[in-house]
């Protein structure tokens, strides 16, 4: 059965642009380290060094290199007295320099036997060398990864400073599945989502589930074509402005956008190709708007065949890498197994016929 659409298809481009109309990033928040993996700093911290002094590599006998020189299984060095042992990661005492292996030195007879040289730093991390001095934390802008909260505890940071909106989903009766998998990738994003289910398909249930106070960003899913059991856009009027119903991107036609107050809505439709490729061309901007993300770096490599595209709509490729090259799996409809295998998407203009093969393209990876 063909599917029923909005009369008119408002241009991706401009239902886009309306939403970021206006639209400020956050003001920064303090995050546990515990909370703030994926979210997008919004401050670059001073690191202390690490670590604050030498301290041993590996568990040995603590020396200097300098009064090991010539030591060997066959002259060996004899030592006053018996030399430090040191564990990786204790301080290395005053005056040694490096850390023999435990075979290296003989303590069995009444004087220790050095039977090896060493050299100076073996065995040994040295101050700073993990972190210097001032060195410069997690950049403004960038998304916070383990990397990142591994040198900040090591350091003694406790929280970091970052930018994380708050996503609101509003989640129609049906549409569970496609609502956790949009969750799911919010939540990767970095963002804090809260999801609520409407009472019912109809618009004053719909209606009472949109809040703008504890949010900066609401997702609807499911509701939003023209059947009679399509409520969210009508809902979405009633408390806010619809910008436009109906866009001209293949999958996610019936999607809408508009606004409740300053916060952007989207309505997403149920199906989850049609939700996740509204996601990916609306969603995602206003999100590193929102959370003054740097531009994200897309992925360059030649198309294995062509992909084929109608102008005046914009379609969404997903693709997978094979061998250097991106390989088209579908293109304006995806079935399941097209999203799950896919390793990018490629976002072909309504101006555009499409992609000959070889045309090297920007994709954006699926998971960064």
């Amino acid at each position: 059965m063909t599917q029923r659409l909005p009369p008119s298809l408002t241009p991706l481009d401009t239902a886009l642009a309306a939403l970021l109309d206006g639209l400020e990033p956050l003001a920064p928040v303090e995050l546990p380290l515990s909370e703030a993996a994926g979210c997008i700093a919004a401050g670059t911290p001073l690191l202390t060094a690490y670590p604050p002094r030498d301290i041993a590599a590996a568990d040995g006998w603590a020396l200097s290199a300098n009064d090991l020189v010539g030591a060997s299984s066959y002259s060996p060095l004899l030592l006053a007295k018996t030399p430090l042992w040191v564990e990786a990661g204790d301080a290395m005492p005053q005056g040694c320099d490096c850390v023999l292996d435990a075979d290296a030195v003989d303590v069995s007879g009444p004087l220790a036997q050095v039977l090896a040289e060493g050299l100076p730093g073996q065995g040994v991390r040295r101050a700073g060398s993990d972190i210097a001095e001032h060195t410069l934390g997690d950049t403004e802008g960038s998304r916070i990864g383990a990397a990142d909260l591994l040198l900040a505890r090591i350091a003694g940071v406790d929280r970091l400073s970052v930018r994380r909106p708050r996503l609101r989903i509003v989640n129609m009766p049906g549409a569970t599945a496609t609502m956790h998998m949009i969750a799911e990738m919010a939540r990767a994003a970095g963002l804090h989502v809260s999801s609520h289910e409407a009472r019912a398909r109809d618009d004053a249930s719909i209606a009472d589930a949109l809040d703008a106070s504890t949010s900066d960003l609401i997702v609807t899913i499911g509701g939003s074509g023209v059947g009679r059991r399509d409520a969210a856009v009508t809902a979405l009027a009633q408390r806010g402005d619809v910008i436009a119903h109906g866009l001209a991107l293949r999958p996610g036609r019936t999607a809408a956008v508009g606004r409740l107050g300053k916060v952007p809505v989207i309505a997403l439709p149920g199906s989850p190709d049609h939700a996740l490729a509204a996601w990916l061309a609306l969603v995602f901007p206003i999100i590193d708007r929102l959370s003054a993300r740097r531009p994200r770096r897309p992925v360059t490599l030649p198309l294995a065949r062509k992909i084929a595209s109608g102008v005046g709509v914009a379609e969404i490729a997903l693709l997978a890498e094979e061998q250097g090259r991106w390989l088209p799996l579908a293109v304006g409809e995806w079935p399941l197994r097209a999203i799950a295998n896919a390793d990018a998407w490629l976002l072909i203009p309504g101006s555009s016929e499409g992609f000959a093969a070889g045309t090297q393209v920007d994709a954006y990876l699926m998971r960064e």
